[in-house]
């Protein structure tokens, strides 16, 4: 059950909505300008009853299927709030994600945790999370929230690992245990363009990502936007990678961060210029206006990055990325400890 304080995050009327989706996204990533608006475009919501063959047939069309209320929107709630949770059968009791940083400055004065409202008198750079340059202070608390026990239970919500196993058909899941928690700030660097696969290179390439956003998050609000059609164009591109890095050692071969990638590990941080790039291999960036409760699944290769936030309530955008895999699988056994801001991946 959601305490009070679950009025502080309402969902959206049905009026602003609609208004929303009548418009555009304006989106933009870490650095450059606004993507051209005939360039952008909605990602389609697909709902949790909609039938199994109808999913599936999405998510191979389109690379992605974003389902909606996978998870209760008030246990998603729980992870902002700083209360503890049930959700199995043993109660966890746990600070949550935004409760830890209450102290630090990044939060506005006399707002709720369950909220997460940036302070915007506070420097955005000062409090970037993973896929920006955290501070020591940050990295951490980082450290903590991801080892927290309120945070491996969430991984096990019983609603995301049975719908996992319904759209799947696998009879047991494997989750890897570098699931990662983000945070982006209204102003703050976030996660560059990729594809997923070129991180986890030493193990198979059937796995199935999750995107958790962890709160409402509007498509300017940080969110993840998808790169339309990018499938193959994440394929081509991995094969020329690892086509150069051929004569290199394994451990650098399968490194997203060898010689050949980018210092950072990320193909781009300018959505436009990499749109530019691949025009007319691809399609449109996608977005949506996600709420609490609701997943993103993609493949390995669908290309996608952070949009800037610059969510007009200040909100800070929190959400868990998720790999997994058919029970038994090859895994890349980099990716089955729990993540450290020092562990080199």
């Amino acid at each position: 059950m959601a305490s009070a304080d679950a009025l502080h995050a309402p969902r959206p009327s049905n009026a602003e909505i609609k208004t929303l989706a009548s418009h555009l996204p304006c989106l933009r990533s870490n650095k450059g300008g606004y993507v051209d608006p005939s360039s952008t475009g909605w990602m389609r919501s697909t709902p949790l009853d909609t039938a199994l063959e109808e999913m599936r047939k999405r998510f191979r069309e389109d690379g992605y299927i974003w389902v909606k209320n996978v998870i209760p929107r008030e246990d998603v709630y729980d992870m902002r709030e700083q209360y503890g949770m049930s959700l199995t059968n043993l109660a966890v009791q746990a600070i949550s994600y935004f409760a830890q940083f209450a102290h630090t400055g990044m939060l506005a004065v006399s707002t709720s945790p369950r909220d997460g409202i940036f302070d915007s008198s506070s420097n955005p750079s000062a409090y970037e999370g993973i896929g920006g340059v955290p501070e020591t202070s940050t990295k951490d608390l980082l450290n903590t929230a991801h080892a927290s026990p309120m945070y491996r239970t969430f991984l096990a919500h019983p609603s995301l690992r049975a719908f996992i196993r319904h759209f799947t058909g696998w009879k047991q899941e494997r989750i890897l245990d570098r699931a990662m928690l983000r945070h982006n700030c209204p102003g703050s660097q976030s996660t560059g363009i990729h594809y997923d696969q070129y991180f986890l290179r030493d193990g198979e390439d059937e796995f199935l990502t999750a995107w958790v956003p962890i709160g409402d998050c509007a498509a300017a609000g940080g969110g993840l936007m998808y790169l339309e059609n990018s499938t193959r164009l994440g394929q081509d591109l991995e094969r020329e990678f690892l086509a150069k890095a051929r004569g290199l050692p394994k451990e650098e071969r399968i490194d997203a961060f060898n010689k050949f990638m980018a210092k950072d590990g990320f193909m781009s941080h300018d959505a436009v210029e990499f749109w530019e790039e691949h025009r007319g291999k691809v399609g449109r960036w996608l977005v949506g206006n996600y709420e609490a409760g609701d997943v993103v699944f993609h493949n390995p290769w669908m290309v996608h990055a952070a949009t800037k936030n610059e969510d007009p309530q200040g909100r800070i955008r929190l959400a868990s990325d998720l790999r997994f895999y058919r029970e038994g699988a090859n895994l890349d056994k980099r990716w089955t400890k729990i993540w450290t801001h020092d562990d080199g991946l």
